[in-house]
């Protein structure tokens, strides 16, 4: 880590309402493409339901609104290695809370987690036991809404990890639980790798599970396997597309999304739809407002560029070698069905220490979103076997 003050600075979002008339002027004034006729989602956003959306944007949701919500959370940025770092710190009342340290993915935000936060730290307000509760901190990705832009190259998923590990040891905490989904998922089973003796379990509600090409390696799967692999290969062609491109020429993407604000929503909206246990629209999954401010939080903070260059460092860091090693801290894998690969449990034993494993009916990537109740008990149930 560098030498940078290690000051904990309170953190307020006051938005210049001249950003917000110029969103506005956009969405009044945006032009749309052609299209086929009759091809719904298959070739990206149907234009009729981006057009509605727009309006919506436009003239129904209200940011002020969603700035004062968000501003009710205790919020605070701090500068580890040389990036200011925004996060949610919200302790429980309970004294004997386990320390929990939340991370998102991509395109999310820590508005993922705004559900979660009442059940997790004060479970007996919420009908639940109190000693299922947690300390929560929810940081922003660097790169990512007010984590952002981040100012030099480097930051992939282990040094995103080694930042949380300072994060949590100037909060005061020593032993803690992580947990996250998407790229928090990559990040949190990183920070067990390399801060084994503070973390206590790490919880994933998204894995991923790479056939090695070893002999038997893909024998005696279990019913259904195969059509989990079918759905990696998927992933790896017609649904990795966006990741194709945010891993190559981030930089040349980023002018589209900073300059127009529907196009930045088409690029994240397509990716609610498609990975989210809906039929034929989003909403059905998470609720509107929800998702526009997630998608506000991306344009209003400019970081359409910085966000996308951690698959950029990624992809660098793994053309480098550096593929991660087993990990021997309990891990808990809650799956939801309509994620956008779904893992492999003789897979997932290989590469980590498994103890907890749960397959759900309903939900998709985004399950603090689309599933909180679920996803709450997931963590509450995990951590408690971790802990007794």
């Amino acid at each position: 880590m560098s030498k940078s003050s290690n000051e904990i600075r309170p953190f307020r979002i006051d938005i210049p309402q001249a950003d917000l008339d110029y969103l506005n002027s956009r969405l009044e004034r945006f032009r749309l493409p052609d299209e086929l006729p009759g091809m719904g989602w298959q070739l990206g956003v149907p234009k009729d339901y981006l057009t509605e959306l727009v309006t919506y944007w436009r003239h129904d949701y209200d940011w002020r609104a969603q700035e004062k919500l968000l501003n009710e959370l205790p919020q605070f940025t701090t500068e580890i290695d040389g990036q200011s770092v925004h996060f949610v710190h919200v302790r429980s009342p309970e004294s004997t809370a386990t320390p929990l340290i939340m991370t998102h993915g991509w395109p999310g935000s820590f508005v993922e987690f705004l559900d979660l936060i009442g059940p997790l730290t004060d479970p007996r307000a919420h009908g639940g036991d109190p000693a299922d509760a947690f300390h929560l901190v929810l940081p922003s990705i660097p790169g990512y809404a007010f984590s952002g832009p981040t100012g030099e190259d480097g930051w992939n998923v282990n040094r995103v990890a080694r930042a949380w590990s300072e994060l949590m040891t100037r909060l005061g905490y020593s032993r803690y639980g992580v947990q996250g989904g998407d790229w928090g998922s990559g990040i949190s089973q990183e920070l067990a790798r390399i801060a084994p003796d503070q973390v206590i379990g790490v919880h994933v509600n998204y894995l991923m599970t790479f056939p090695s090409g070893m002999d038997g390696e893909l024998d005696d799967l279990a019913p259904g396997d195969y059509a989990r692999l079918a759905l990696l290969e998927r992933f790896q062609g017609d649904f990795g597309g966006y990741m194709a491109i945010q891993s190559t020429r981030p930089q040349t993407l980023a002018y589209g999304l900073t300059d127009s604000p529907v196009g930045q929503l088409a690029w994240i909206v397509e990716k609610f739809k498609e990975w989210t246990d809906c039929t034929d629209r989003p909403e059905e999954a998470i609720d509107r407002d929800r998702l526009l401010t997630n998608v506000m939080l991306y344009w209003l903070t400019g970081t359409a560029a910085s966000s996308a260059r951690f698959y950029y460092e990624f992809a660098r860091s793994m053309a480098a070698g550096n593929y991660p090693s087993r990990i021997e801290t309990p891990v808990g894998v809650a799956v939801f069905p309509k994620d956008i690969v779904l893992p492999i449990r003789k897979l997932a034993d290989r590469d980590a220490n498994v103890v907890h494993w749960t397959e759900h009916p309903r939900g998709g990537h985004f399950a603090a979103l689309e599933q909180p109740a679920a996803l709450i008990d997931d963590i509450r149930t995990f951590f408690g076997k971790v802990q007794r």
